[in-house]
């Protein structure tokens, strides 16, 4: 393929090519509006959303809307957008993802088409990562948008329902990627349609799309409540754990190699497919330990699950890499950006099994109430489109997930970085020696360093190294999480040395020289400015306050001092080679690599980057490294000789391929499952829908009747020859005292003969909407279609949250079908569905009778209460997520007033059947 992209041209380059003439022509626009007065530019806004309700779509309209939002950027910000961030732009609004380098403006770009899309009122979401960008840029980007005519939303943490709604209403509105989804799942959980913050979901940009939309993509967005308490469990099963031995493996393909791992270790730790195995050892062992005479067996399938939680705790995952213990708590450490994902919990019991390793408190178990994959969410926008540095290798999987294709924008100035071959050494000593003698030789030329590690004890271990040969450095690690930005922005000064883990500080610019923002900031925090302060000096927001426009001229004349400063160390670092890149290992994903490798030759800027690698890392380890292991042992390789060959490199590019093939089929098989989900929620969601917009039930609850009856009816009577069988009786007893009475279907042998079902199905709906008529004009007709919506909701909710823990269940056993030659999926699919059909019958069911049986006991409504009571989310990043904390509750005194409004003492009420004992 790179052969023809070469004769022919790129798929990128063919479409780059495509969009330059409309590109041509919102700049050949800009001599027009550049003439315009503040007036007749702010005008142009009325003027385009006129053309849109005569009938023209945004694609007619884009050279004008982009050439109109050009103009307004350069006035407000002093930036106009160059060419190939038009390009990027066109790309955005065509619904695809714009591949652009980092420092090439993004931000910026995403201005033109939040602002063209903006005109339809349909209302932009932009999508980021964290809070503090979505603040930002609704700030920096919105004094555009405003300046046009337009309003700008923000959703971060902490707001409460109107703040919501109001920013959800606006034209263009920027959040989180988890704000967005728990207000998705919190909207599909209220009660009453003024609760709901949300409207249709019409257009989206998603910035950093290869993190939201794949790195995230594993872990759904879940809502929980209360669960059942198990912690003790954990305890057990973490002592079980600790008394037994592990082997590790890369894959065990030899039989005889099983049957000896079996015979001397208890587990097994599959290191490439991430599982813990109990040997038949280990097994014994747990049978012992627990007094169980079979494990195996379904009634202990609870103690198993929590054995398989705790060894896989001890054998996969790993401190200060997988996940780090602050303040007494287990917090997750992003493997893509090595973030702290505060909030956020292993799912299925593994964090509380974390939790009992570390000897930190076991939270309590909780239960989902609500849950949606990142791909289903963002699959509810009719146009959604993306934007990143790394997309590239990703490209398949977002056309087939997500129907994106992936376009490369062209950088406005060429790219300076050069990028070296990986070299190999044999040991892992070896390739750190290698790494700090790199280090140094740049070190003392002032060409500043930023080494990538995997993980937090690498990162120590180098810097531990660098302290022993006198260099100053910095550690940026998820240990540091709180100066991620401001140590990142300073990796460029001459002769820094940073060391940072994975992708830290994504989405801050390293400026060769230094980043004069950051040391203004520093010299206001000496001067005595508060934080706040210098969050609001250097924020973009509207405000009056003296105080804050004093805190931001200063901030501006100390920047404009620094840039100054910086200008000559910039050129000294051009001319020492730029920022140097140092991989000390390959990661599973060659994006996160290239990730690395792009926080070098910013905007045209010299740099360089290479990786260096062992034969003991874990790629290499597990991707074939012991016949190169073997080779430099019979070549009597040095561990200190390193092995330089692009044949090499290609042949880790192609094991790096592989774990990505392996990830992509495990998001992709995560999204098959969701997707039974998924149909059954939109149903769910679609009937709760209804029933909020006030929809007249009415109609809907005598067909529900009907339906209930006929489904009952052919439970119980079956259609045969002779009805001597048929199970009368039982079908009497079912409608017992709601709808027939004690004289209700009663036959003399000869009647039964005669009588057919139909007719049984006639009499049983007659007396049933007879009941529905009576309890109608019994609590008059406006409070009864109260009453239906108050019960059905209920229902609905109740056995909605049931059935999300029942097909966890189903999927948890569904892939064993895969012995039978049966696909797990399809399997999942039939089951689902038959069990959404059960959970309808008795939604239908349990309605009617409630319906038919409840007593109003006085004149007030009735009252809607959530079923669905969330305690915390989980999911997503480190913004998004509240802590899972049960809900405390307090007991009711036995001289109390009961809590259930009787107006009696507790003890004379609902707690008299209570032991009197405290």
């Amino acid at each position: 393929m790179g052969l023809l992209d070469k004769i022919f041209g790129s798929y990128s380059e063919k479409e780059v090519k495509r969009i330059k003439p409309l590109m041509q022509k919102v700049l050949d626009l800009e001599p027009k509006y550049k003439e315009m007065s503040e007036s007749e530019l702010k005008d142009q806004t009325n003027i385009l959303k006129k053309r849109l309700a005569d009938g023209e779509t945004t694609d007619d309209i884009l050279p004008e809307a982009f050439a109109v939002c050009r103009e307004a950027s350069d006035r407000v910000l002093g930036m106009r957008h160059f060419p190939v961030q038009i390009i990027g732009g066109i790309v955005l609004h065509q619904g695809r993802i714009a591949e652009m380098r980092t420092g090439e403006g993004k931000t910026l770009v995403a201005t033109l088409p939040a602002y063209l899309n903006g005109l339809t009122g349909k209302g932009v979401h932009i999508v980021t990562v964290n809070d503090y960008l979505a603040k930002r840029d609704s700030e920096w980007m919105g004094k555009v948008y405003r300046y046009l005519g337009l309003t700008v939303g923000l959703i971060v943490h902490d707001l409460d329902n109107d703040a919501r709604r109001k920013a959800y209403n606006c034209d263009i509105t920027y959040g989180t990627n988890n704000e967005l989804g728990f207000d998705y799942l919190r909207d599909n959980m209220c009660i009453y349609k003024e609760q709901k913050v949300q409207r249709e979901f019409y257009y989206a940009v998603v910035d950093e799309v290869d993190s939201i939309l794949i790195d995230e993509a594993r872990t759904p967005l879940i809502i929980s409540g209360q669960g059942d308490k198990s912690t003790e469990l954990y305890t057990l099963a973490d002592r079980f754990a600790k008394t037994l031995t592990v082997h590790k493996v890369a894959e065990l393909d030899d039989k005889e190699e099983q049957e000896s791992v079996d015979e001397d270790a208890d587990y097994i730790v599959d290191e490439k497919a991430k599982t813990a195995t109990l040997t038949q050892k280990g097994v014994k062992k747990a049978e012992e330990y627990f007094h169980v005479e079979n494990i195996m067996d379904a009634e202990n399938s609870t103690l198993l699950h929590h054995i398989n939680q705790a060894i896989r705790a001890y054998g996969i995952m790993r401190r200060d890499s997988d996940y780090v213990v602050k303040d007494g708590e287990v917090i997750i450490v992003d493997e893509f950006t090595g973030r702290l994902m505060i909030g956020r919990r292993y799912n299925e019991g593994l964090h509380q099994a974390i939790e009992a390793k570390e000897g930190v408190k076991v939270a309590r178990e909780s239960k989902t109430l609500a849950t949606i994959t990142f791909q289903n969410f963002f699959r509810l926008y009719k146009k959604l489109s993306g934007m990143t540095g790394t997309a590239m290798t990703e490209e398949g999987e977002f056309r087939e997930i997500y129907k994106l294709d992936v376009v490369e924008i062209p950088t406005n100035n060429p790219v300076q970085r050069k990028d070296y071959n990986d070299v190999v050494y044999k040991t892992e000593q070896g390739k750190f020696n290698a790494v700090i003698e790199q280090i140094i030789e740049c070190h003392e030329k002032g060409q500043p360093v930023l080494v990538g590690t995997v993980t937090i004890e690498k990162s120590e271990l180098l810097s531990s190294m660098l302290k022993r040969r006198g260099v100053k450095h910095e550690v940026l690690n998820a240990k540091f999480h709180e100066k991620e930005a401001e140590i990142v922005a300073q990796a460029g000064k001459k002769g820094a040395v940073t060391i940072a883990t994975n992708m830290a500080g994504r989405g801050t610019d390293i400026m060769l020289g230094g980043n004069a923002e950051f040391m203004a900031k520093a010299e206001m925090r000496k001067k005595g400015y508060t934080e706040e302060l210098i969050a609001e000096a250097t924020s973009y927001g509207e405000t009056d306050n003296q105080e804050i426009l004093e805190a931001r001229e200063t901030f501006q004349k100390l920047n404009k001092k620094h840039k100054d400063e910086i200008a000559g160390e910039a050129e000294e670092v051009k001319e020492a080679g730029g920022l140097f890149i140092i991989g000390t290992e390959r990661h599973d994903s060659r994006r996160i690599d290239n990730q690395l490798r792009g926080r070098s030759g910013r905007q045209g800027d010299p740099g360089a980057s290479r990786f260096y690698l062992s034969l003991e890392d874990d790629l290499m380890r597990l991707f074939g490294g012991e016949k190169l292991q073997a080779m430099m042992n019979a070549l009597k390789i040095e561990e200190d000789q390193p092995i330089e060959n692009k044949m090499l490199t290609n042949s880790i590019e192609s094991a790096q391929r592989k774990v990505e093939g392996r990830n992509f089929s495990i998001r992709k098989s995560v999204l098959q499952y969701d997707d039974v989900m998924n149909s059954q929620r939109e149903l769910i969601y679609a009937q709760r829908n209804k029933v909020l917009n006030g929809e007249n039930l009415r109609d809907y609850i005598v067909n529900m009747i009907k339906d209930m009856v006929s489904e009952t009816v052919d439970r119980y009577v079956v259609e045969t020859e002779v009805h001597d069988d048929w199970n009368i009786e039982g079908l009497k007893n079912y409608f017992l005292h709601y709808i027939l009475e004690e004289d209700d279907l009663v036959y003399t042998p000869q009647e039964l003969e005669d009588e057919t079902i139909d007719h049984i199905k006639e009499i049983i709906t007659e007396k049933a909407l007879a009941k529905y008529e009576a309890k109608e004009q019994e609590v008059m007709p406006e409070r009864m279609r109260e009453l239906e919506r108050v019960v059905l909701l209920k229902v609905v909710d109740s056995k909605w949250m049931d059935h999300i823990d029942a097909m966890d269940e189903l999927k948890r056993g569904i892939t064993l079908r895969a012995y039978a030659q049966r696909d797990p999926v399809i399997e999942y699919r039939i089951e689902g569905f038959n069990m959404f059909d059960d959970m309808i019958a008795s939604i239908k069911e349990d309605t009617v009778r409630l319906l038919l049986t409840v007593r109003i006991r006085s004149e007030e409504e009735p009252k809607r209460e959530q079923v669905a009571k969330p305690t915390g989310t989980s999911g997503g990043s480190d913004t998004g997520a509240v802590s899972n904390q049960p809900v405390r509750k307090t007991k009711v005194g036995r001289n109390d007033p009961c809590p259930c409004g009787s107006g009696k003492k507790y003890k004379k009420c609902c707690g008299r059947d209570e032991n009197t004992e405290d």
